[in-house]
């Protein structure tokens, strides 16, 4: 078990190396990281910050009691929402914690998920703003798509920022047959999680070549997808699952 600095540390490098300027992923304020303490607490991206400068006084660590309740409720007003967000602060000092934290707090209660990014990748949003997203989500192209992003990824159709998307997502994950590694958000962006920062980076960076792959074979014609049995056999080789265990994904 890593300690409160170390995972501080390891989420303040995912941050600025998903916020670096030559990614595209995400600029100003846009996109968010956290990463779980233990039981009780997670640290996350204050609002307003940018991921590619976060330092150590833009991260909020939160209780995960107040935020998991919040995705019960069937209606909540803005206001209601702000103060549940300043709330679950464990330092009440603190900035404001992102109003994203709500689904960081889900994806990080379950089980083996220490981790999330979420960033408004360029590439992967032409197509989450297009009528081929869903399509980008089901297929898969090349194998080292499938290793990094999994079999499949999780579509959730457009849904208002905060509560409302918090919901859905929750309700996508409960309904998916298998854990996603990566959830794409129409008309949004895309969110990455696992047991380390290197799930976070890796399906992150793969999802965003897979997109501009994806429009690079569109423009020929394509894009000519793997077969269903290809894309399970890759994802169940034995090499395969060595090397995913090696990177760390």
């Amino acid at each position: 078990m890593h300690t409160r600095l170390e995972r501080l540390e390891m989420l303040l490098a995912l941050s600025k190396d998903l916020g670096a300027p030559h990614r595209d992923l995400a600029i100003l304020g846009e996109g968010n990281t956290s990463a779980r303490l233990g039981a009780e607490t997670f640290l996350v991206k204050a609002s307003g910050s940018s991921l590619g400068t976060l330092s150590e006084q833009d991260v909020v660590e939160c209780r995960f009691a107040p935020l998991l309740a919040m995705l019960d409720r069937e209606e909540m007003g803005e206001q209601e929402i702000e103060d549940e967000l300043f709330n679950s602060r464990v330092d009440p000092k603190a900035k404001k914690p992102s109003v994203e934290a709500l689904f960081h707090a889900y994806l990080l209660s379950l089980p083996d998920v220490h981790f999330a990014g979420h960033t408004h990748s360029a590439s992967v949003n032409q197509i989450l703003c297009s009528p081929r997203a869903a399509e980008f989500a089901e297929r898969r192209m090349y194998p080292d798509e499938v290793v990094c992003c999994g079999s499949v990824s999780l579509f959730v159709p457009y849904a208002d920022p905060g509560l409302k998307l918090s919901q859905a997502i929750r309700r996508a994950v409960e309904a998916s047959s298998a854990r996603p590694r990566v959830i794409l958000l129409e008309n949004h962006g895309l969110i990455t999680f696992g047991a380390t920062p290197n799930a976070v980076r890796g399906a992150m960076l793969m999802a965003d070549k897979a997109a501009r792959i994806f429009m690079g074979a569109a423009a020929m014609g394509g894009p000519k997808f793997l077969p269903s049995d290809q894309v399970d056999h890759i994802a169940n080789r034995l090499d395969e699952q060595y090397r995913r265990r090696a990177l760390k994904l």
